[in-house]
């Protein structure tokens, strides 16, 4: 399944209680509610850590909405203030224009790296609709990765997630309809008992009733008077369920959403990868022909390119006819690139099926080295695999180039 398959609409069902404002909207005939902040399950283990250690880590996984400071250090402040005497590490954990599919795959390296982990705030609503289009399905997989992979490893820690706004998010729930990220988020939260902040939701309501304008709000990139609103709405969840008088216990892991969900991922790495030549990938020179590991000549290329990508290594090709094999073990696997404006076509099997071809130029790829993955195949049975890459001639007359720059290979080990 590709991510590019595109759908959009879905509604909502089985949401639990408002505790701000809410609309009424059609689905089968009857008359639902769709709050903008919904309280679900204990947050007790990190008040309870916060107030008794006097520690707490506190990770904000997301693309660039987490990644600028807009509403992140707002909630950063609010948590110092609300427990004075906490030490907290705040860790920002987003990545501009990434989807909740690269969130699972980075999640164990990047998040949960031996570390503790009290309170994960999640957002990929935006991510999963404007830059990722995808399907419903694919959202539940990648979001559902994170939240199940945090039970797993970490059953204490808490997670609140939050839908932040662009303009067909806000359209969408206008109409009375729920987007596909926003459906397919909801539903883990509601499986995992989550609690949820529906910016989105909140702003159509404030823009509606003449309280703000979207170009007050500042756009997908929330400015100050934005991020505080957004901020409030996450404040509200935690306070809501830091009234109640929950007992600090490990979380329960309920049967998953999908049962193809990205809840075992994480890198795979370079090592012992052959090209067609018949060498290490990690010993072809950037000069020679084949698929290489090395650190692209970033001031050499055209398009911008964010400086949190460099002095990394990355799996390259940049000549047609290049080809690499690699093994894995699980049950999915995809690659984790930048595609600038020379973009190449790729074609990829996986245990000898029949190639498919993918062009990876994507449209922000134009003036962009921009950051996303291709899911090569995530329904695989558990086990061992074989997958081949193939660098072809990009058609004539088409935007982009020949180049194609791995950042990460991403392997799912399994969907427990």
């Amino acid at each position: 399944m590709l991510r590019r398959d595109f759908l959009r609409g879905a509604a909502i069902t089985g949401i639990a209680a408002t505790n701000l404002f809410s609309f009424a909207y059609a689905d089968d005939n009857s008359k639902r509610s769709v709050p903008t902040v919904v309280s679900r399950g204990s947050y007790a283990n990190s008040k309870d850590v916060f107030e008794k250690t006097k520690r707490g880590r506190v990770v904000f996984l997301g693309g660039s909405i987490t990644e600028m400071n807009g509403h992140r250090p707002i909630v950063c402040e609010y948590l110092q203030k609300r427990f004075p005497e906490t030490e907290f590490e705040f860790v920002n954990a987003g990545i501009a224009s990434t989807c909740s599919d690269v969130g699972a795959f980075r999640l164990e390296e990047e998040v949960l790296a031996d570390k503790p982990l009290d309170l994960l705030f999640v957002e990929f609503a935006v991510n999963d609709d404007q830059d990722g289009e995808a399907p419903k399905e694919h959202a539940i997989r990648g979001m559902e990765g994170i939240v199940r992979h945090v039970r797993k490893a970490r059953p204490n820690a808490d997670i609140q997630m939050t839908f932040f706004a662009n303009e067909h998010l806000i359209a969408e729930h206008r109409a009375g309809k729920i987007a596909t990220s926003i459906a397919a988020h909801t539903l883990v939260a509601e499986r995992y008992d989550i609690s949820t902040s529906d910016v989105a939701k909140a702003l159509q309501l404030e823009i509606d009733s003449g309280g703000m304008t979207w170009e007050e709000y500042g756009g997908v990139h929330p400015a100050p008077r934005g991020a505080k609103f957004a901020a409030d709405l996450i404040v509200q969840a935690l306070e809501d369920a830091w009234k109640r008088d929950d007992k600090p216990a490990p979380h329960p892991m309920p049967a998953p959403v999908s049962k193809r969900s990205y809840s075992n991922a994480g890198w795979r790495g370079f090592d012992n990868i052959q090209t067609n030549d018949g060498k290490d990938a990690r010993n072809v020179k950037p000069e020679e022909k084949g698929f290489g590991v090395y650190i692209p000549e970033w001031e050499k290329l055209p398009g911008q390119f964010r400086s949190n990508f460099a002095n990394k290594p990355f799996l390259c090709a940049t000549q047609p006819g290049s080809e690499a094999t690699f093994e894995f073990e699980g049950n999915a696997v995809a690659i984790y690139i930048l595609a600038g404006p020379d973009a190449g076509v790729v074609e990829y099997s996986v245990d000898g099926k029949p190639f498919k071809t993918f062009d990876t130029h994507h449209y922000f790829s134009s003036g962009l080295h921009y950051p996303y993955a291709i899911t090569l195949d995530d329904e695989l049975e558990v086990g061992k695999h074989t997958a081949t890459l193939r660098l072809v001639k990009r058609p004539p007359n088409t935007k982009g180039g020949d180049a194609l720059r791995i950042l990460q290979i991403a392997v799912n080990r399994d969907s427990k």
